[in-house]
């Protein structure tokens, strides 16, 4: 089973910045370079991306 990457140029939801992004798959986490938030790929097509979810605690539920 193969995985769709893509390449391209997306936006930081949060700066602004254009992102150059390299071989990214659907739903990866990556970290903008300017501002440092935490983004996730949300759309390949176009190329998307949206602030990423902070993870919960996990209390051992």
């Amino acid at each position: 089973m193969s995985f769709k990457t893509v390449s391209g140029v997306a936006e930081c939801p949060e700066c602004f910045a254009e992102i150059e992004l390299n071989n990214v798959l659907q739903n990866e986490i990556t970290q903008c370079p300017e501002c440092g938030a935490d983004l996730e790929v949300v759309s390949l097509e176009p190329l998307t991306l949206a602030l990423a979810p902070e993870e919960e605690e996990d209390w051992g539920e």
